[in-house]
């Protein structure tokens, strides 16, 4: 499946007009938090894989604010959400910017597309100043309930999902390119139904309060395996 029109405009997260209050503009709203929370106000902040622009867009009044992206649609597109951000066609596996000019490096579900996902790790270990922030999230192998979900657990439904991992081997390969570890924990359990004869709505309040009550305030508290992502912020040595 290529990375086209066809595939940005049929995801969810990548859709230009996507409602507010939507799951993708929650997740965008916290990773924004993070990057405010960790990064250093004013200094140069990267998107790696920033698809339609909107989160780099929201971060581009706070930071010097680059976008790249392997799809030059989605750049083109992108242009009228990250209107302030410099933005261009690039791979994350040969990021175009010389060695550490960034202070805080987002790459938000993009490795488990890649397939070098440890090049594009170096790439960004690079590119990243002493003491510089990064924020990386992908699916989460180790969830607790993704044995429920089986072959229908979320991670395996996109099938550009080609370089799934076990959390342990992103945290070496995350340690392998010189950073270490500020936070690791996850997102919560929203990859309703887990059990078949349960109301979804009522499966999204039981099983889905948590993540919520952390995308809503901020707040980092769950533990990793307690989600169906695994979410890394990470100092550069």
């Amino acid at each position: 499946m290529a990375f086209d029109e066809k595939y940005f405009s049929t995801h969810t997260y990548a859709n230009i007009t996507f409602a507010r209050y939507s799951m993708y503009w929650w997740s965008n709203r916290f990773f924004a938090i993070l990057a405010r929370r960790h990064g250093r106000s004013g200094a140069r902040l990267l998107e790696v894989g920033s698809g339609m622009g909107h989160l780099v867009g929201q971060l581009s009044a706070e930071f010097e604010a680059y976008g790249m992206d392997l799809n030059h649609w989605a750049v083109n597109r992108s242009k009228s959400a990250a209107e302030k951000a410099a933005l261009q066609t690039a791979s994350a596996q040969e990021l175009p910017y010389a060695d550490g000019v960034f202070n805080t490096v987002i790459i938000k579900h993009i490795v488990e597309h890649l397939p070098d996902p440890a090049k594009a790790i170096r790439e960004i270990g690079r590119v990243t100043e002493k003491d510089g922030i990064l924020i990386l999230a992908t699916p989460n192998l180790g969830s607790l309930l993704k044995p429920w979900k089986g072959q229908r657990w979320i991670g395996y439904q996109d099938p550009t999902h080609i370089s799934l991992k076990e959390p342990e081997e992103w945290l070496r390969l995350i340690e392998d390119a010189g950073f270490e570890f500020i936070r690791v924990f996850s997102d919560g359990f929203w990859d309703v139904p887990y059990i078949p004869v349960v109301p979804r709505f009522l499966q999204k309040l039981f099983f889905g309060s948590l993540g919520g009550f952390q995308a809503i305030t901020g707040w980092v508290f769950l533990p990793m395996r307690w989600g169906e992502s695994i979410l890394v912020v990470a100092r550069k040595k």
